[in-house]
Parts: structure tokens; sequence; C-alpha cells
């Protein structure tokens, strides 16, 4: 059953950043489907927990790369009533590596994911929001990093550039649907408190950051969402194409 403020499509939501994104919209009134590719248990988990509570969430598995995976989220998501607002978070980081080492393997899935389904997720956005096409508008946020103004030099420069993209969609986008009832905006956060680091095989990555942080410490994921939160709702109504840090002064 749709809730009183439409539907919000989330990728990447069933941990991290893309979870809390998740519980906060869903305690906020939407009806949220979101995407996994792996973390099966924790999406079902994640999903029954929100209906459990009142609200209303699906989870459907889909890898953004694959354009026919993102046309079954959005059916599923249309499903449910309209699409209000869309949160592209789902992206990849390679291990930490040289450039000069890199294959060409590695940083095609990473451009694949992070750039071309971010496109495609944007373009199924302006296809099932845009007034132009007789729907009611809506928000998308694009979720970036502080990675894409700093460059990640010896690590994953490639994450790097594949967020630089981001950033520039993110600003050409809100010019083109602007005038088609649909606010585009990006969130760049720095190094957050997710799973992502551990799994790439930097356990230490955090600690390792957190000094360099003029707060003297890592994001968490619900201040991020938090943000996301923010730039969905009508209260930033007049933001279109802003890029939004958040990471503690990074």
């Amino acid at each position: 059953m749709t809730t009183e403020r439409g539907v919000m499509v989330v990728t990447g939501g069933s941990r991290g950043i893309g979870a809390e994104v998740v519980l906060r919209a869903a305690a906020d009134g939407w009806t949220v489907c979101f995407s996994y590719v792996e973390a099966a248990e924790q999406a079902d988990a994640l999903a029954a927990g929100i209906r459990t509570d009142g609200g209303a969430a699906l989870a459907v598995r889909a890898d953004i790369s694959d354009e026919a995976d993102v046309l079954a989220l959005f059916a599923a998501a249309g499903d449910l009533g309209a699409i209000r607002a869309v949160v592209a978070n789902a992206a990849i980081v390679a291990p930490r590596l040289a450039l000069r080492d890199f294959t060409a393997e590695r940083v095609r899935r990473v451009l694949e994911v992070n750039v071309l389904g971010t496109i495609l997720c944007c373009r199924e956005a302006v296809r099932r929001m845009s007034t132009a096409d007789g729907h009611q508008g809506g928000a998308l946020v694009l979720i970036s990093s502080a990675a894409s103004r700093i460059g990640s030099a010896g690590e994953y420069v490639d994450y790097a550039a594949s967020k630089g993209a981001v950033d520039t969609l993110g600003l050409g986008l809100a010019r083109e649907v602007a005038g088609e009832g649909i606010r585009v905006n990006v969130v760049r956060p720095g190094t957050t408190l997710t799973e992502i680091h551990e799994r790439n095989g930097q356990p230490n990555r955090l600690r390792e950051v957190a000094p360099r942080v003029p707060l003297g410490r890592v994001g968490e994921p619900a201040e991020v969402a938090d943000a996301v939160l923010w730039l969905v709702s009508e209260v930033a109504s007049y933001c279109v194409g802003s890029i939004l840090d958040v990471t503690g002064g990074l």
C-alpha cells in the first residue's frame, strides 16, 4: 500500500548509507523500493522490519549496470504507486591500487556500475517523474563522494573519476529537467562508517582517515542519510544542481 508521500526508489539500499536512507524515508512516510545485489538476507530483513513497524518497503535484486535489471527495478517500484523520489546510491570501489597496475576489467566494471548504472537509473527516474510525460515531478539525489575532488591518488583514482562523472551528471541533468518538475542534486559524503572498506580489504581505513578529518572522526551513515532526506523534502525546494558535501570538513 502506498503511503502519503509516494514511492522512493533507493539503489544499493540493503546496507550502509543506502540502508539508512531507506529506514529514514520509510519512517518519514515514503513507500520505499530499494535494490540490492548480494546482501539478500540483509535486504529482506530490512524490508520486513519496516513493514513490521507499519511502513512500506520492497527489496528488489538488481545490478544497476544491467539495463534489464534497472527496468525491472523501476517497474516494481511503479507497481507500488507514483514514483516521486529516486536516490542513486549504488556504487562499487575496487581494491587499493596505483593506476599503473589497473586492468581494463577493473576499470570497466567500476565505470559500468558507477557511471553507466547511475545514468540508466537517472533515465528511468526522469521517464517516471517528468511532468512533460504527465507525471507529478519529484526529486533525484545522486550519491557521489569527496573522492571526486580529492582524487584518491595511489588508491582508487578510477573510483574518484567515476564520482567526478556523477558530479557532472548531476549538474547537467539538474538544468535539463528542472523545467519538468524534477529537482536534481548531489550529496558528496566523505569517509563514512560502513562495511565497504572492510569488504574491500582495508579494515584499518577508517582509523587511517579519521585523524585527517577536521572534526576528528569519520561520518555516520545516518548523517549522510539526513542530508539526502533534506534534499528530497520540500524544505529544499529551491535547491537545484547543488552539491552538498557531508565530509566533516575534509
